[in-house]
């Protein structure tokens, strides 16, 4: 049986002090987070995750994600975040609030990342599930915004939309073109990375909206949304 303290304990086993103090100095997190760190890398972690996915069902992977990201210790989370990132997670109502709750609490782009990265499955799976991600772009944590956009990502990926689907993406580019006047980095970066992704699919609306919204972008954002698209034609004399 796979228990929260068995878990930890797996993980802390490995424990490297110096690595440990190079990845809180790199992660970053507010001094208020209280955030401890192992040192491991990430073959390290993904080991002991595949041993407790395929030990546990669905309930108990929940159970253990959700104790593994309230010990605060980073790996925990980082080892939480993988244990739901699956595309096929039935039933996944328990999961997708787990990863809601978590989102409200990001502090670092690390744990940002994989949190986002488990959402968009969800999502997926689930696209009714955009209602839970609309008031987090209001929401005052940049690191929740920015994952509310990052998780309707795949729809901008996708080639021959569906009605629906075509409908999601459009709510992407209404939540891009909203925070454009959000100066933070990375709120500015992950609204250039959501219009870059869908410039390989629809080059045109992609062109589009860097020809209105995009406009208010910060320069860095508004050169890295573009790099895929044509120059605009020079204006006449």
């Amino acid at each position: 049986m796979v228990t929260p303290a068995h878990a930890l304990s797996r993980l802390e086993a490995q424990a490297n002090p110096a690595r440990a103090a190079e990845a809180a100095a790199y992660h970053k997190a507010p001094p208020e987070a209280g955030r401890m760190y192992l040192g491991l890398t990430l073959a390290q972690i993904e080991e002991p995750v595949a041993d407790w996915r395929a030990a546990l069902s669905v309930e108990g992977r929940v159970a253990l994600a959700a104790a593994l990201w309230d010990s605060n210790l980073h790996e925990a989370r980082v080892a939480a975040a993988k244990l739901l990132t699956q595309a096929r997670l039935r039933p996944d109502d328990a999961a997708w609030a787990l990863i809601c709750t978590w989102t409200e609490q990001l502090d670092v782009w690390a744990l940002a990342d994989l949190v986002t990265v488990a959402g968009q499955k969800r999502v997926v799976a689930n696209p009714e599930r955009i209602a839970d991600l609309e008031p987090m772009v209001e929401s005052p944590n940049h690191w929740a915004r920015r994952a509310a956009l990052q998780m309707l990502l795949p729809f901008a990926k996708m080639n021959n939309l569906k009605d629906a689907e075509y409908d999601i993406r459009e709510t992407g580019l209404i939540w891009a073109e909203h925070l454009v006047p959000d100066r933070n980095w990375f709120i500015q970066k992950a609204i250039a990375d959501w219009i870059d992704t869908l410039a390989k699919h629809d080059p045109a609306r992609a062109a589009e909206f860097m020809d209105g919204p995009g406009l208010g972008l910060k320069g860095f954002a508004r050169k890295e949304a573009a790099r895929r698209l044509p120059d605009p034609a020079p204006e006449a004399e």
